[in-house]
């Protein structure tokens, strides 16, 4: 009876300090209350002094316990979904301990009975305190990121050399003269690159704890890309070195500021492997064409382990394939990234309307969907809501926009995996891109994070997040 009078008034505690009514409140009311106050910070120190507090609303079980509440609202898990196991843990180890405490019972006659009749588990021994949970959770979010992984070979086009022909249609041509030998400028080499190895490292650099899968050679290639992950504090532990094969290797015709990429993906024995430890999200973007069984085993992972968020920037062989292929991942996409034109492709619709393709984008599956448009800046759509967000000004002309897609749609899931909100993630990421496109390459401009508010710091007035209306 004491137990249950301390478990009411810590919960009804709490729920005042939530501006909630105790004798008006539902479960699920409670439920994104508390929610809605770990995001904010609201709630954190009311839960400290609740590790074995679960509220009984009719049929409905809440959960007060700290990690109990930043875990289903780090994966945002619907309410039918939420989880109360370590409420459960430490409710179990509070009885143990009332009663085997208590001066007028027998400490032995207690465990060996709680044993008896299952509220004593293995599982609970040495089970942590709310204190070091709380600890726990300041360790990095996860990503793993999947995607192929090869060099580039930047060559420098000069302006005498080159041209830009436009066909009827008005598709742009990069033109040499045909069976001579233009000059070129000169020639860099980039490693370890690709739009999955690019986020990787981006989000490695944004404070995440992120690990790529990827296929390599046993070639130097692929020994230098290993060497640079390491060196960017990404993990390889899912890496896949395969005996007697290249790594991709690509070139990059670089004229003016824009590139044109001779692309050649080595063929690989495309396996998936279970990570050792379940990511909190996977970041899936280009992998070659002999990867769809890899994609269906993807898929039975993520319907296994519901909390693990999918991020898809679909690349070439995504588009190639179509949607009714890929309908079953897009279903469990948790974002989506993709630009207007190719938007169009996936979903059938038309240019004009940003709301009928970002729509057209949902009914595939995504929660969130982040369309971008070029010079015109980027559109995403969550919570009910279409916005639009401009480009970064670029402080001066850019050099290469090699990457630019990348550092924008894996800052977005950098800034959601440390608990931001998409608003803010959206405001964050045109600024990675427009470092990126300052320098050589994919990933030489991708920003730390100290950097990027240091950018946000400057940023003009006008550059901030928009509604669309209607």
């Amino acid at each position: 009876m004491r137990l249950i009078a301390d478990i009411t008034e810590k919960a009804h505690a709490v729920l005042r300090e939530l501006g909630l009514d105790p004798a008006d409140s539902n479960g699920k009311e409670v439920y994104q209350a508390l929610l809605a106050g770990v995001k904010s910070g609201k709630a954190g120190d009311a839960l400290k002094d609740t590790p074995y507090v679960l509220l009984d609303f009719g049929t409905e079980i809440i959960s007060f316990n700290l990690q109990d509440v930043i875990e289903s609202a780090h994966h945002e898990l619907p309410f039918e979904q939420r989880t109360h196991e370590h409420g459960l843990r430490h409710l179990r180890i509070e009885i143990i301990r009332r009663y085997a405490e208590h001066d007028k019972t027998d400490n032995e006659l207690v465990h060996r009975l709680v044993e008896e009749i299952g509220i004593k588990l293995e599982k609970d021994e040495g089970h942590p305190t709310v204190e070091h949970e709380a600890e726990r959770t300041d360790k990095k979010p996860t990503v793993l990121a999947i995607g192929d992984i090869f060099t580039d070979a930047f060559i420098r086009l000069r302006d005498d050399s080159a041209r830009i022909d436009i066909d009827e249609d008005g598709t742009k041509r990069l033109s040499l003269p045909y069976g001579s030998k233009p000059a070129y400028d000169h020639v860099d080499i980039v490693k370890s690159v690709g739009p999955s190895p690019n986020a990787a490292v981006s989000m490695s650099r944004l404070g995440i704890d992120t690990q790529l899968m990827a296929w390599i050679g046993d070639d130097q290639p692929g020994k230098e890309a290993l060497d640079h992950l390491a060196e960017e504090r990404v993990g390889t532990d899912n890496m896949v070195t395969q005996a007697g094969t290249k790594t991709s290797y690509w070139y990059v015709l670089w004229y003016q500021s824009d590139r044109t990429m001779l692309v050649k993906s080595e063929p690989y024995a495309y396996e998936w492997t279970d990570p050792i430890d379940e990511p909190e999200w996977i970041y899936l973007s280009y992998i070659g064409e002999d990867s769809w069984p890899l994609h269906e085993k993807l898929i039975e992972y993520l319907a296994a382990h519901p909390k693990v968020k999918l991020v898809f920037q679909p690349g070439t062989f995504h588009f190639k394939w179509g949607i009714d292929k890929l309908r079953e991942l897009y279903k469990h996409a948790h974002l989506i990234v993709m630009n207007r034109e190719e938007a169009m492709e996936v979903t059938g619709r038309g240019y004009d309307s940003i709301r009928d393709l970002a729509n057209g984008l949902h009914d595939f599956g995504p929660k969130i969907v982040v369309i971008t448009d070029g010079p015109n800046g980027s559109y995403a759509s969550y919570d009910w809501k279409l916005v639009t967000i401009p480009n970064y000004p670029d402080p001066a002309p850019p050099l290469d926009r090699t990457g630019a897609g990348d550092a924008f749609a894996s800052t977005i899931v950098a800034a959601l995996a440390q608990g931001e909100s998409m608003d803010t993630a959206l405001t964050w990421a045109p600024v990675n891109s427009a470092s990126v496109v300052q320098q050589l390459g994919a990933q030489k401009g991708l920003l730390t994070a100290d950097d990027l508010r240091k950018w946000l710091s400057k940023a003009p007035e006008d550059y901030k997040l928009t509604e669309i209306e209607g």
